[in-house]
């Protein structure tokens, strides 16, 4: 099974590593050292060698930081991760800040003392994230220091886990639908029209899009750790190791492409003497603008060059998307079946939900991986927003309650995301009125046509109206773009309260999962993954509109809504989706699953 529970980390990594760190920190004359989640990739999803902050903390969330002071030590989460972070750290140890309010720069600038040295590793932090912190210390008379080797890493010692060397292998075209060619061209025009003559490219992901090829360095996204150096004219110098490389992978990648080993990347920087380069200063980390400079290059900050393409998914790809949520659909079908009669029946732990879905999905013979892993709430755990259930935290199933189950996979073909809300036993009137506002949110925002320009902050608000009318809201975005076996969480685009300036175009795969949250009661959540469509014309329109296709096929607890508080259009638009999930998972599942499909997406 691939679910991982992070059973090894613990409370007592603090209270074991801490000491050794502060050793090393100490022989480099530190006082201070700042930990970030990040790697050097600035990956959200780590390999376990880089996952310092699990190994100095125990905390394994995919936000966080800590700062390890040589008198005291602090660990910084947002609100996901309130419960997670105290079930897996030492709060003797390390006292509990928020990640958003205040965070690291606060923590700073009102603990550090004057004359102190504050230690950083320059691998691990953006410029923005620098800046935050250098003018934090500054205001507390301490000094930001640039630090190597990483203290962290020298107490780690022998038995950090070696770096990850999983084979590289080719996207074939029959999934990827443009060759490496035609993708570097395309983007080494983009960046001559930017006046740049090279882009270096840090994440993962756009490596992998970008040169049509998949890894298995980080967990839950097929992605091979590497750097690339792209020319205007197409050409480009991949940065591997050669454990990695496939004996295929260099026919594959062709004449244009030169593979290196990642220690020659330092030399090719300094090959970049005199050329305009383009870097993102949000997914590249500082050490890179610093070699850049030293090298004499012109650095460009602009956005990663392959985001926007990499996001706009091309026909091949988007088909690719239908097909792996059909036949994700069944094995939803299949659990939610189960759910709905075994499940309701013995009250298994949240554990055992999340094992039988990963089973269900493992039996398509197609599973690759998960896409994150899963988030299967029962009661009150349903409201933690992205809670992630442990052998120390996980509940049973309860009668009269709601469970709440936000999974993904991955297969070849494309990534998955889905979450469905369902009733256990008989559901409040509370619950059942709330579910069904965020439903009518749910159903506003996928019916919604929209003018090429508009952003998802434009349409944030379609999600939120039901609820606000209710003096109610969600604290988390409305929607994520997502990759194409890639990363679950992929940008630029977005739907969101906070300002984006991306707009939403053809192509563009966006999660639609608006939400209600009881502290102590439950949780509610609805999520489809949705494609942008093609302009297209309204009758008696004066402009062509956008508008989105539903990706996922699941169906939506029934027992949950209440029929009087929907309009009529709304009632037609989840008997429609209804009667779709039926007509193409139906055919797919055994008999006992199709004739309780047939219930679940009856008409209301």
């Amino acid at each position: 099974m691939r679910q991982n529970f992070d059973e090894s980390a613990d409370p007592s990594f603090g209270r074991e590593h801490a000491p050794l760190i502060r050793q090393a920190m100490a022989a480099q004359g530190l006082d201070g050292f700042v930990i970030p989640h990040e790697d050097e990739h600035q990956n959200e999803y780590l390999p376990a060698a880089n996952d310092r902050l699990a190994w100095a903390t125990g905390f394994t969330g995919s936000a966080g930081a800590a700062v390890l002071l040589k008198d005291k030590a602090a660990i910084f989460v947002d609100g996901r991760y309130a419960l997670q972070v105290r079930d897996q750290v030492d709060t003797d140890l390390f006292e509990v800040r928020d990640l958003v309010e205040g965070g690291v720069p606060a923590y700073l600038q009102a603990e550090a003392q004057a004359g102190w040295t504050i230690g950083y590793d320059p691998k691990l932090h953006s410029p923005e994230a620098l800046e935050k912190l250098r003018g934090a210390a500054a205001k507390a008379g301490a000094a930001l220091k640039p630090v190597t080797p990483n203290p962290l890493d020298a107490a780690w010692g022998q038995s950090r886990p070696a770096q990850p060397q999983a084979p590289v292998s080719p996207h074939p075209i029959q999934f990827s639908g443009e060759d490496s060619v035609a993708k570097r061209e395309r983007v080494g025009q983009a960046l001559a029209a930017q006046g740049a003559d090279a882009a270096l490219i840090t994440a993962p992901a756009s490596s992998a899009w970008l040169f049509n090829i998949r890894g298995g360095d980080v967990i839950r996204s097929p992605l091979p750790l590497s750097q690339a150096i792209l020319n205007a004219d197409g050409a480009a110098r991949l940065f591997l190791d050669p454990a990695k490389v496939t004996p295929d992978l260099p026919a594959w990648l062709g004449n244009g492409v030169t593979l290196e080993t990642p220690d020659a990347l330092a030399a090719a920087l300094g090959d970049l003497s005199g050329r305009r380069v383009l870097v993102d200063p949000s997914a590249s980390s500082a050490w890179y603008f610093e070699a850049l400079e030293r090298a004499g290059a012109k650095v460009i900050r602009g956005a990663d060059p392959t985001a926007l393409p990499r996001a706009c998914k091309n026909p091949v790809e988007i088909e690719g998307a239908r097909q792996a949520h059909i036949r994700d659909g069944g094995a939803l079908a299949r659990f939610l079946c189960w759910v709905a009669t075994e499940a309701a029946e013995t009250l298994p732990s949240e554990l055992d939900v999340v094992a039988r879905l990963e089973g269900f999905r493992e039996a398509t013979g197609a599973l690759k991986d998960l896409s994150f892993d899963t988030i299967a709430g029962a009661a009150s755990n349903g409201a933690i927003v992205h809670y992630r259930p442990t052998r120390r935290l996980a509940k049973r199933l309860e009668r009269g309650s709601l469970l709440l189950v936000d999974s993904g996979a991955q297969y070849l073909d494309g990534t998955t995301d889905v979450t469905r809300t369902v009733a256990i036993g008989t559901p409040s009137e509370e619950m059942r009125e709330r579910f069904t506002l965020v439903l009518k949110g749910h159903l506003a925002l996928a019916r919604v046509r929209f003018p090429a320009g508009t952003t998802g902050s434009a349409l944030d608000a379609l999600a939120r109206v039901p609820l606000w009318s209710a003096g109610l809201d969600f604290d988390h975005g409305t929607g994520h773009g997502v990759g194409s076996y890639l990363g679950v969480h992929e940008g630029p685009q977005r739907i969101s309260k906070l300002p984006n300036t991306v707009a939403l175009r053809p192509g563009m795969i966006v999660s639609n999962e608006p939400g209600y949250y009881k502290e102590g009661g439950y949780g509610i959540r609805i999520e489809n993954l949705q494609v942008v469509t093609e302009p297209g014309e309204i009758v008696g329109g004066e402009r062509p509109m956008l508008g989105f296709e539903a990706l996922t096929l699941a169906p939506i607890d029934r027992a949950l809504i209440v029929k009087a508080m929907l309009t009529a259009e709304e009632l037609a638009q989840i008997d429609a989706y209804h009667a779709r999930v039926l007509a193409v998972i139906g055919p797919s599942v055994e008999p006992a699953v199709r004739a309780w499909l047939e219930t679940a997406c009856a008409m209301l």
